[in-house]
């Protein structure tokens, strides 16, 4: 049997035989030039631990996206938002354009459609000023009444005898409003020569307290805001001469 298989049989193939082995070899300084029996295994390295991320750096990158996010949201609804403030305005701007301001010669400042056109007649108790759209098909009259309200001034247009607007050919009422210095009825009957109108008849006392009548008609067959907003905003503008508006 030769010496190494003597020295094998002697020490067997433990795991301590094994480790005091591989120390001698490759801990004395006077042997590094020899070379270690094949039978001896140098340890397997164990590769360094790469220690994870920190918890909070990843919480710091998520907060950063979140705000980024977030950022962009905001700057798109501030955008939105202000678009539709924009097209408000121009609408607004638009609407006033759309009229003019008249000095009438019968004593009143009002709003009035800028390319409708005055005529005037003398009604029965007052003058009667009438505005009419360029088409022909709507009218706006002003004229002053002498009841002691509006309610009253009112009432007794629409069941008078003889003239109350009641009386017309297809005569039904559409709504009825009032306040305590105003009263509003609207109504819609069939014109003889004109076909199916819609009337809004609003009296109410003016800035100086005395009364009058703000009469607005035109085709039932347009959109009624076409009928209100010229009224609107002749009520909103009305101001007797020497009055505080």
């Amino acid at each position: 049997m030769s010496g190494w298989d003597d020295f094998g049989a002697r020490r067997g193939p433990s795991e301590e035989s094994g480790q005091a082995v591989w120390s001698a070899w490759s801990t004395a300084e006077t042997q590094t030039s020899l070379t270690p029996p094949p039978w001896v295994s140098p340890p397997v390295p164990v590769p360094a631990r790469v220690p994870a991320p920190h918890r909070r750096v990843r919480w710091v990158v998520l907060a950063v996206v979140a705000a980024v996010v977030l950022g962009a949201g905001a700057g798109g609804g501030f955008w939105y938002v202000t678009q539709d403030r924009t097209a408000a305005h121009d609408q607004a701007t638009a609407a006033r354009s759309a009229y003019r301001t008249t000095q009438d010669p019968t004593g009143y400042t009002v709003e009035i459609p800028r390319d409708w056109t005055r005529a005037q007649r003398q009604g029965a108790k007052a003058p009667v000023i009438s505005y009419g759209s360029p088409d022909g098909t709507r009218r706006l009259q002003i004229f002053r009444v002498s009841e002691h309200s509006p309610a009253a001034s009112l009432d007794l247009a629409e069941r008078a005898p003889g003239y109350g607007f009641a009386r017309q050919p297809g005569y039904r009422v559409l709504g009825r409003a009032s306040g305590p210095t105003w009263a509003e009825l609207t109504y819609r009957y069939d014109d003889l020569d004109h076909g199916a109108r819609r009337v809004i008849d609003h009296r109410f006392a003016a800035a100086d307290g005395s009364l009058y009548a703000i009469h607005v008609s035109g085709p039932e067959s347009v959109a009624p805001a076409l009928i209100r907003d010229p009224l609107n905003e002749a009520v909103a503008s009305f101001c007797p001469a020497g009055a505080n508006c």
